[in-house]
């Protein structure tokens, strides 16, 4: 008979009870084991039968069990943990009568410790000869059935903690995700950068443009923003003499959400003393080559959907000025491909901007929002964003950003109207930011303050006067960049929503979560039900 969820709640609480009953904790406090599933599977994976029955090894593994095969007085069970599956066997002779009671007792899900030692079944497959069986958690809530076939993948990322037991592909993204994050650390450790932490909570916006979520420090009565980017500070340490920094940060921007924009996110940000944006255009190509050689074992890797997977490249990197990839791109139903030395002419930018909106409208394609009242550089940045941005599937580096756009970033010697800026293209993303940065502390403060002036949500409401006195002590010439850990880890685990590579994305509440957290009653209910608010 299927129970519904809270009928499967009382069952399974009631099996506690008996459990408890025959002289067992119902949630012991340790268990000593020597081995775990994947460990076990690892070592003795080519030990033969023979071997095994010559040379006893005792073993004493936990794990989640994951498949019950009772056959009267014996039973095959599977066990799950550290990533892998154990075949464990139990006897009624062997156990005794009540270990095999509460091995009856079991269900899908509860969490088992054994000790015994290791065989191969008549089908080769190794297996935990059980002489001692002990209950560690009893799972009161069932698992969902057909998990992998969840319409509501929403599903999937609210109750995470179930996706990464029944999901192999969710633990594999994670484990990777790690690796990810140590394979970065090391890349800059090696090259003698020091990692440092610093502030979340920042008394003044700054080091990106965005809208910030915002903080009251009760003690000292003051506004604060949650950290949109840790720029500023690394700067800093860059003028206190700390000539290369890193740091593995969390950021928080109040904005949309979608398939590759969290509202709170994870950025490697790191600065080299004595460098340009070129250099770290250069540092970055070593950087990817080294990810996708050690991550996925070669420098071509699988990204997109089965009916549009493509091989990325990491082995050649592009590079197009952002004039150039507005020209390559430019449909050629809007008209006359547009010339560069146009796009950099007085009014130019709107004049292209009026053809393309004009093309955009007839075509169902999205245009520029009254490109009027933006600067020719604020044009120039929205053309790219519209034309060229998401043919950009192989790595391609776009540098020379319109100084409207670059306020951090030193502008070209020969063509002030740009800056020493790139960004990273990969798969339509962009990966990373970059520039040689602005050292100059007149200019700066020029530019912090048109920043105040112009308005908006996402501009700062104040000079940060603290950054300019730091750079009035002399920044020297520097280069800094951001990396967005979460889409790099979307790329090498190929997977295509942000979503999937964030452990706890935050979502909406669900009407099922509301009831429960104003009743106080127990969240029994079943994964699968509930609907987003």
């Amino acid at each position: 008979m299927e129970f519904e969820p809270v009928d499967q709640y009382q069952q399974r609480l009631k099996k506690l009870r008996d459990i408890e009953a025959l002289g067992y904790a119902a949630y012991p406090h340790k268990f000593d084991w020597t081995h775990t599933a994947k460990k076990l599977l690892d070592a003795f994976r080519d030990e033969t039968a023979e071997r095994l029955a010559a040379d006893r090894v005792e073993v004493r593994v936990a794990g989640r069990v994951v498949a019950l095969r009772p056959h009267g007085k014996a039973a095959f069970a599977h066990i799950s943990g550290d990533g892998a599956r154990l075949q464990i066997y139990v006897k009624l002779d062997v156990v005794g009568e009540a270990a095999f009671k509460l091995f009856q007792l079991l269900d899908l899900g509860d969490i088992i410790g054994v000790s015994g030692h290791l065989f191969r079944t008549k089908t080769n497959e190794l297996t935990v000869w059980v002489e001692k069986l002990e209950l560690l958690s009893k799972a009161l809530l069932p698992m969902p059935e057909k998990w992998h076939g969840l319409a509501d993948v929403e599903q999937r990322y609210r109750r995470r903690y179930v996706d990464l037991i029944v999901n192999d592909r969710a633990r594999e993204i994670f484990t990777r995700r790690t690796q990810i994050i140590r394979e970065l650390r090391n890349f800059f450790d090696e090259r003698h950068y020091m990692e440092v932490e610093t502030p979340m909570m920042h008394p003044i916006l700054g080091g990106a443009t965005a809208r910030p979520f915002i903080t009251h420090h009760n003690t000292f009565d003051m506004d604060l923003y949650l950290r949109i980017a840790p720029e500023l500070y690394l700067k800093r340490l860059v003028v206190g003499g700390f000539d290369r920094v890193y740091e593995m940060n969390r950021n928080f921007r109040n904005e949309g959400v979608d398939a590759i924009h969290e509202r709170e996110f994870t950025m490697l940000e790191f600065y080299q003393a004595y460098s340009d944006f070129e250099d770290l255009m250069d540092l970055t190509e070593d950087l990817f080559r080294m990810l996708a050689q050690k991550v996925c074992g070669s420098t071509t890797i699988p990204y997109g959907q089965e009916d549009s997977k493509i091989d990325l490249d990491f082995s050649r990197f592009a590079r197009l000025s952002m004039r150039e990839a507005i020209n390559k791109y430019w449909p050629a139903a809007a008209g006359a491909t547009p010339e560069v030395a146009q796009l950099a002419a007085s009014g130019g930018p709107h004049t292209i901007a009026e053809r393309y909106n004009a093309w955009a409208r007839s075509h169902g394609a999205k245009p520029i929002v009254e490109p009027a009242k933006l600067s020719d550089g604020e044009v120039t940045g929205e053309l790219f964003e519209s034309i060229a941005e998401s043919h950009l599937i192989q790595p391609t580096f776009i540098y020379d950003f319109p100084t409207a756009i670059s306020p951090l970033s030193k502008k070209r010697p020969n063509d002030p109207s740009v800056t020493e800026r790139f960004e990273l293209f990969i798969a339509g993303m962009e990966l990373a930011n970059g520039f040689s940065e602005l050292n100059d502390p007149v200019d700066q403060e020029r530019r912090f303050r048109a920043q105040v002036e112009k308005g908006g949500q996402e501009a700062p409401k104040e000079v940060d006067v603290d950054y300019i006195r730091a750079l009035s002590h002399g920044l020297p010439p520097t280069a800094g960049e951001g990396i967005g850990v979460d889409r790099l880890v979307m790329l090498l685990t190929n997977s295509h929503s942000i979503r999937e590579v964030v452990l706890f994305p935050l979502l909406r509440a669900e009407m099922t979560e509301v009831a429960e957290s104003q009743s106080g009653a127990p969240s029994t209910h079943d994964t699968k039900s509930g609907g987003t608010k």
